[in-house]
Parts: structure tokens; C-alpha cells; sequence
């Protein structure tokens, strides 16, 4: 045959071609050849009937060539049904199969594919987020995506819309729209590939991606007030912490001042107390030793120290003239003078 010459390519790649395919036309050229060469018409009748042997040989050839052969791309593999019955499965290059209606070859994609669906959930904590979220997925087995549903993709994205909303609705919003949706994503694909390795559809999860989440439309006026209402809370919140960081250091500072004060005040009052203790100690034993000349100069130190803090106004006319008294400027003086006199005792 053609194929078998040097430099041509042999379609059968190196495999001897179907016996059963030899034995049918070997049949078929036999019994054609009896039908019509064999009843004695002579050279015209034999000429004839060679005629329609070689024309009907040339449709089977033809019938052969032409669905005999189902070349599959490289991305796809080929579910080959015989009499509607699966039969073998087809990789990718030029394979033959038996002529139609013998044997019929589906084509799969097995490359990765991908679905894109919106559903509306209700999380944990009771607010309704609408999720756009896209499915990658590859078909791994041809035969169980024909024949073990009968409509596998609508089974995908159905498994797909309740992976999600049982995940979503053990979350709660600040989770999913927080860094932990990385998380719920993981959890949702986990949960997707089980269910879909229960109904046995032979296709593989890759990776799915929550592209949007967001509230409803008919919510969404209400879901922006809470998160301006949330957004409010934080900005008060961190206006009264830098507030309390402004303040507190400043009453700290306050408060060890006056404690240093304080601290100050008490050390004078107990230094005082300890030198009029040892001054006390000192004159007892004055007194002991002279009391007549300790009471006298105890006596004249007390007169000479409440006159210098009293104003003095001194009369040389023996009584003879009426003295006017300023008593309301003799009691201001009287006051700053014993101030100035506790302030002299305090050391200031």
C-alpha cells in the first residue's frame, strides 16, 4: 500500500493494522466477487461485475479513510463508544477507531477550565455579603465526566455555590473581609473537592478566588452606615488615646512635682521640729544651771521679738494731747510684718 513505501509516513506508526478490518473486506471482495462474477455471463458479465467489486471496495476505502481515523489535540483526550457503549480511551495524536456508526470518539477538554458564579450569603453574626468567586478546575477523568452525571458541569457549579455558602455562613464578615480570607478560601476549596469527589465527576479543584465581596444592593446604604459608624467609633477612640497619651505624662509630671514638694516640705518641717527639739534641750539646761538669768533673757528675747513684728507708736506729751490711731493701717502693717516674720522662719 501507499504507506508502506520508503519515505512515507506509516499511519498506523509502526502497528499492523486490525485484523478484523483485513478479514471484512477480504469477505467483502470475496462475496461480491461470486455475487457477480460467478453466474456465467461471459466477459461482458465478469467485466461487470469486476466493475462493482472495485467501486464498492473503492466506497469502503473511502467510508474507512474518512471515519476511520479521530485525531485528538494535545489538551483533550478521546472517550471512544462503541455501538454507544465506553470502550477505551483515546490520547492525543491520530488514532483509529472503528468506522461510524461502529465507534464514535467524544473529544474532552483536560486542560484547566474555570466558572465564575455571584451568590448572596448570610454569615455567623447575621450580615449578607454577595460573593463573586471564580472556580479553576481540570478534568482528570473523561470517562467519569461523561458518564457518572449527566450534566457535570451544572453538578460543579452547584457544588461550588454550597461550598461556599456553608463556609461563609460559619464565618463572620470581619473574617472574611479581613486577612483571614485567605483562610476561608483554603477551607472552601477543601470542602468543594469532597463533595465533588463524592459524586465521582473525575475533575480536580486547582484554585478558587473570591474576586468580589461585597453587601447587597438593597443593604449596602445600611451596611456603609455601619462601617462609617464603625470607622467613627476607631477615629474617637484613637483621639481619646492620644488625648490620654498627652495628658497623662503631663499629670505624672504634675503629681512628681508636687510629691518632691511635699517631699521638701516635710524634710524642712522635720529639720525645724529637730532644731527647736535641740534648741529646747539646749535651754533646759540653761535654765537648769541659771534659771533666774534664763528667765530673764528668755523674757527680754520674747518682748524684743513681738515688738519688732508689732508698729509702735510712742506718746511724749504725758497724756496731754488726744492721739489719733490708724488702726485699720496698724492692723495691715501688724499682718505683712508677721508674714514676713514666717517667711524669715522658713528660710525663704
Amino acid at each position: 500500500m501507499a504507506w508502506n513505501e520508503p519515505g512515507k509516513r506509516d499511519p498506523w506508526q509502526g502497528k499492523k493494522p486490525p485484523q478484523d478490518v483485513e478479514e471484512m473486506l477480504r469477505r467483502l471482495r470475496d462475496g461480491v466477487g461470486r455475487l457477480f462474477g460467478g453466474g456465467g455471463g461471459g466477459t461482458s458479465s465478469g467485466g461487470s461485475g469486476g466493475m462493482v467489486v472495485l467501486a464498492l471496495l473503492v466506497l469502503v476505502l473511502l467510508w474507512v479513510g474518512m471515519t476511520g481515523w479521530k485525531n485528538i489535540d494535545a489538551t483533550q483526550v478521546g472517550v471512544v463508544l462503541r455501538f454507544g457503549q465506553f470502550d477505551r480511551v483515546m490520547n492525543s495524536g491520530l488514532n483509529f477507531k472503528w468506522p461510524t456508526p461502529i465507534e464514535e470518539v467524544i473529544a474532552v477538554n483536560t486542560k484547566s477550565n474555570g466558572i465564575t458564579d455571584d451568590v448572596r450569603v448570610l454569615t455567623r453574626d447575621e450580615n449578607i455579603v454577595q460573593i463573586n468567586f471564580n472556580v479553576q478546575y481540570q478534568i482528570t477523568d473523561a470517562r467519569r465526566y461523561l458518564f457518572n452525571s449527566a450534566q457535570s458541569d451544572e453538578a460543579l457549579k452547584q457544588a461550588s455555590d454550597s461550598a461556599v455558602r456553608q463556609v461563609i455562613g460559619r464565618s463572620d464578615m470581619d473574617t472574611i473581609l479581613s486577612g483571614h480570607a485567605t483562610e476561608v478560601v483554603g477551607e472552601t476549596k477543601k470542602l468543594l473537592q469532597q463533595i465533588l469527589d463524592a459524586y465521582g465527576v473525575g475533575i480536580v479543584v486547582n484554585d478558587i478566588n473570591f474576586q468580589r465581596v461585597l453587601p447587597p444592593d438593597d443593604v449596602k446604604k445600611a451596611f456603609d452606615d455601619a462601617n462609617n459608624a464603625g470607622n467613627n467609633q476607631k477615629q474617637v477612640v484613637n483621639e481619646a488615646q492620644g488625648y490620654a497619651a498627652q495628658v497623662i505624662p503631663k499629670a505624672r509630671g504634675d503629681a512628681a512635682k508636687i510629691r518632691a514638694q511635699a517631699e521638701g516640705d516635710k524634710a524642712a518641717k522635720i529639720a525645724a521640729a529637730t532644731g527647736e527639739t535641740q534648741r529646747f534641750a539646749l535651754v533646759d539646761a540653761q535654765y537648769r544651771a541659771a534659771p533666774d538669768v534664763t528667765r530673764k533673757r528668755l523674757y527680754i528675747e520674747m518682748m524684743q521679738d513681738v515688738l519688732q513684728k508689732n508698729i509702735k507708736i510712742i506718746d511724749q506729751s504725758n497724756g496731754k494731747s488726744l492721739l489719733y490711731l490708724p488702726l485699720d493701717k496698724v492692723r495691715d502693717d501688724a499682718a505683712a510684718a508677721a508674714v514676713g516674720s514666717d517667711n524669715r522662719g522658713n528660710g525663704q
